[in-house]
């Protein structure tokens, strides 16, 4: 069974995400906040972490930490990070860090879903 992480303060985002990737072989967990993020880190290997960087208002780089948090203990584990509030700082700040991919907010869904299947983590969109 593939592990996905989703980490977004936006309920909705946590919700529509978790309905795409949710199947019988994918098991995604969610968390608004980054300290609930970090305890499953220490529960859980995951396959995939997508993952929001500001997660405390407009100041908030979490999403940035936590991506260096994940690779120094899972090197292997793709990161795909999303914001709202990008800039090409930001971006080269997050593939410094490793991440696999980089979103600004609106998220194109058929390439995000497209770039999780090249992580190896098929996705079933209902038709």
């Amino acid at each position: 069974m593939k592990r996905i992480l989703i980490v977004d303060d936006e309920p909705a985002i946590l919700m529509a995400l978790s309905h795409l990737l949710s199947n019988e072989n994918t098991l995604v967990i969610t968390s608004s906040r980054i300290e609930e993020a970090e305890e499953a880190l220490d529960r859980y290997k995951f396959d995939l972490i997508i993952a929001d960087i500001r997660l405390s208002g407009i100041e908030g780089m979490e999403g940035l930490e936590l991506l260096s948090y994940v690779k120094s203990a899972n090197p292997e584990t793709n990161v795909i990070i999303m914001t709202a509030y990008g800039s090409d700082a930001i971006k080269d700040s997050a593939y410094k860090r490793g991440a696999y991919h980089y979103y600004e907010k609106p998220i194109d869904m058929n390439d995000l879903t497209k770039k999780i299947e090249d992580c190896g983590i098929p996705v079933t969109v209902d038709k």
